[in-house]
């Protein structure tokens, strides 16, 4: 029995030190450590305010992007820059957009981010306005990163439609690998 309560005690002593070593743990990531074009596979949905007791809608979000980050540190709030294409299918149908004529990828997006010395971090990524709109869409990501910054997963949370200033719910994540030769 007294083997039983040192083996139960080591466990919870191990669980708590585990805990406390992730809090004060500095993996020393910084801007650089997420640096170079990134492929992204996306998936989730938009998730439509209905009325209440309406079934939910969801908007399935299937995709696949690009994205350069800088690596550079800039200003006081520290955050670097970043541009990407996209090519985004919504129930079956590719979303319309300001696009390359040969690739048919979405441009012009850009925007900034930010990664704390623990690896985490947060991204905003601005699209351009639509013909005839008053603004673009913004997505506002969390993200982590893994093997050394060569991997990173995210998980958008805030996304504002074009032409409004409401966000919208969301279920919608990524995981980009680094690509090679940069």
């Amino acid at each position: 029995m007294k083997s039983c309560i040192s083996l139960v005690l080591f466990a919870a002593l191990l669980s708590s030190v585990t805990a406390f070593g992730q809090s004060t743990d500095h993996d020393g990531c910084t801007n650089a450590t997420l640096t170079g074009d990134y492929a992204f596979r996306v998936s989730g949905a938009i998730l439509p305010s209905v009325p209440p007791g309406t079934p939910q809608i969801q908007i399935p979000r299937d995709g696949v992007a690009m994205t350069r980050f800088d690596g550079l540190t800039v200003g006081p709030s520290g955050v670097g820059g970043l541009s990407q294409v996209d090519f985004v299918m919504s129930s079956g149908t590719p979303l319309v957009g300001l696009s390359d004529p040969v690739s048919g990828f979405h441009t012009g997006e850009t925007g900034w981010y930010k990664v704390f010395r623990d690896c985490t971090g947060m991204a905003e990524i601005h699209f351009p306005t639509p013909k005839g709109g008053t603004s673009g869409a913004v997505i506002d990501l969390m993200f982590v990163l893994s093997n050394h910054g060569n991997t990173i997963h995210t998980i958008v949370s805030q996304l504002i439609p074009p032409n409004t200033k409401t966000p919208v719910p969301v279920s919608i994540h990524s995981d980009g690998e680094k690509m090679g030769g940069d």
